[in-house]
């Protein structure tokens, strides 16, 4: 697979991995997301690495993101989407998503899935629903990683 750079008034959004500013990613993230608070640089890094990517740039500096998890037949896991609050409100959400709704790796796919925090307007866009067989969706989860996360927060504050 290639990758593809799209140019729109000094903004960039490409899928070249080498291009993503991972400390950048790990930095949001980490600090100011919901979904992945206190995740690790090495968590991240792994994941960019099997992830089909999009970054977000202006004049060079990654200022969004979005990555998806696929077989490139059946299914896809959106993850980790998020244009930094200083860039929010000028529409280019929405712009990261076209670009990775319309992907061509990812068309034809059967089943998309996503666990939005936030934002369930803009997936909605772009024909996310809530799960309609919710007694056909199982999970795995490890909450004690959560927890770790916790106790590594409380011990820091002492």
């Amino acid at each position: 697979m290639g990758y593809i750079n799209i140019e729109f008034d000094n903004f960039l959004i490409t899928t070249d991995k080498n291009k993503m500013d991972v400390l950048a990613i790990h930095e949001f993230l980490s600090i100011y997301s919901s979904w992945a608070d206190n995740i690790s640089l090495e968590k991240v890094i792994i994941s960019v690495d099997n992830s089909l990517n999009f970054g977000l740039f202006h004049k060079g500096n990654q200022v969004g993101y979005a990555r998806v998890v696929s077989d490139y037949a059946t299914f896809a896991y959106l993850g980790d989407v998020y244009v930094v609050d200083e860039y929010r409100g000028n529409g280019l959400s929405k712009k990261l998503m076209d670009v990775v709704m319309n992907q061509s790796e990812l068309q034809g796919l059967r089943r998309w899935v996503l666990l939005p925090y936030t934002a369930n307007w803009l997936y909605e866009k772009y024909g996310f629903k809530k799960i309609s067989k919710p007694d056909f969706y199982m999970e795995k989860y490890d909450s004690a990683i959560d927890n770790k996360k916790i106790l590594k927060k409380f011990q820091s504050s002492y």
